[in-house]
């Protein structure tokens, strides 16, 4: 495909400006404007360690303790802005895991409050005791305090399984390496399809009955989850795997559609087009239309692969799906990035979701440590500016969940099911490490 790039300020920026943050390394951190004391943040802010650790940390703040339930285990899953409750009993395994992640993260970096730990451990423990089918094996996806109520086994749920259980043990809880293997052998026994070199999605609880859907975004945490299972464990299997899942999908799926990724496809693994879930509550991982913010994230999951598998396609397909996001997802009106396109491109859905804005922070910032690729600080900066206007809550902690196009909230509720706050914390992380700090 010959793609066209439209000037934009982000490119704009990159053929203007050489020198990355050095104009503005002598500007304060912070200061205060106007009666209203409004943070002003200094452009160097957002590439400076000790912030974006504190971005981590405010953000846990937001959830702990109020996410402990006492009474019937496990995490709350569901917080207005202000961090009330506003679901005292579902739990969804997604939320669950992903929390295991946040607070992984923050003892990775550095912090070690008991606190860290206890949520982490409140975590593994609703896992293990609740989650886990004691007969077939494998995760349940929804509970209701500690009632089963979806025992159907998702690939996507188990993919943060085994990101959640590989991120406990590099935080030194080394029992969940015990999940991470457990986790990757019922993927290969129940989702894998080696014809394919891909996960199938759905199967029901005893794993009789296979879903005819098949879709990426499963296979793009699995290789998230592959890599950090290698890191974690050192083990080349989960290395390999993600080399597999990465080029099946950003190379041979993408194939067929002008080198972007498609979401939804049809059991032999060609693209449906027209596929539309009806689930309201599975839509948010099976959009239909090309998705700017996982072209971003698949971009950044090939750069992170690259540290261990140098091969040239990864930074060629790395290269191509950043920018392509970029070029058709950018709002040059109002900032942020679109969350859907059709087929032929057009924005169908300009609303910015939280997790593409934050992707494309993790995105640029493993781009623009990359020799030759310095510009992308300002893309960054960009990106990390619009999330410091739009969604990050400087009051509570936390960030907001989705904005109009305009950028208004559009509901009080900060933290639905399955948010969590995952993706901001996974990408401040992974800027900490591109800048060798983590």
């Amino acid at each position: 495909m010959d793609m066209q790039y439209p000037q934009s300020r982000y490119r704009e920026m990159c053929e203007q400006t050489q020198g990355g943050f050095s104009a503005w390394a002598t500007l304060p951190c912070s200061h205060k404007r106007g009666n209203g004391m409004e943070t002003i943040l200094a452009p160097d802010c957002f590439q400076n360690p000790a912030w974006l650790k504190s971005q981590v940390f405010s953000i846990l703040n937001f959830y702990y303790p109020r996410c402990m339930d006492d009474a019937n285990e496990g995490y709350y899953n569901c917080f207005l802005d202000d961090g009330t409750i506003c679901d005292p009993y579902n739990k969804h395994l997604v939320s669950t895991t992903r929390f295991i992640y946040d607070f992984s993260i923050g003892l990775i970096l550095g912090r070690q409050p008991a606190w860290y730990k206890r949520g982490l451990e409140r975590g593994i423990h609703y896992l293990q005791r609740y989650h886990l089918d004691p007969v077939n094996g494998g995760y349940y996806w929804m509970l209701r305090n500690r009632q089963v109520t979806d025992a159907t086994k998702f690939a996507y749920g188990h993919a943060f399984v085994l990101l959640a259980a590989a991120r406990a043990a590099s935080a030194g809880f080394l029992q969940a390496e015990r999940i991470v293997s457990y986790t990757y052998d019922v993927l290969e026994e129940h989702f894998w399809e080696p014809r394919y070199g891909l996960y199938r999605d759905q199967m029901s609880a005893d794993w009789s009955k296979v879903s005819p859907y098949r879709g990426q975004n499963a296979n793009m945490h699995l290789c998230e989850a592959m890599i950090a299972a290698y890191e974690a464990t050192g083990e080349s299997k989960y290395l390999a795997r993600a080399h597999t899942l990465a080029q099946n999908v950003t190379v041979g799926l993408a194939s067929q559609s002008d080198g972007w990724i498609w979401e939804n496809f049809y059991p032999d693994w060609s693209i449906d087009w027209t596929y539309i879930e009806r689930d309201p509550f599975l839509v948010q991982f099976r959009p239909t239309g090309f998705v700017p913010g996982h072209q971003i994230e698949w971009s950044k999951l090939l750069l992170i692969l690259d540290r261990y598998a140098h091969e040239s396609w990864m930074r060629e397909r790395s290269d191509f799906l950043y920018r392509a996001g970029f070029s058709r997802g950018a709002d040059e009106e109002y900032g942020g990035i679109f969350y859907l396109l059709s087929p032929q491109w057009d924005v169908i859905d300009p609303r910015k979701m939280h997790w593409v804005q934050a992707e494309a922070i993790g995105a640029s910032a493993l781009r623009a440590v990359r020799p030759g690729s310095e510009c992308s600080w300002e893309t960054y900066t960009v990106m990390f500016s619009y999330c410091w206007s739009h969604l990050i809550d400087t009051v509570y902690g936390g960030w907001y969940n989705i904005l109009s196009r305009e950028g208004v909230r559009l509901s009080d509720v900060k933290s639905p099911l399955t948010k969590t706050d995952y993706h901001p914390i996974s990408n401040c992380y992974e800027t900490l490490r591109a800048l060798g700090v983590a």
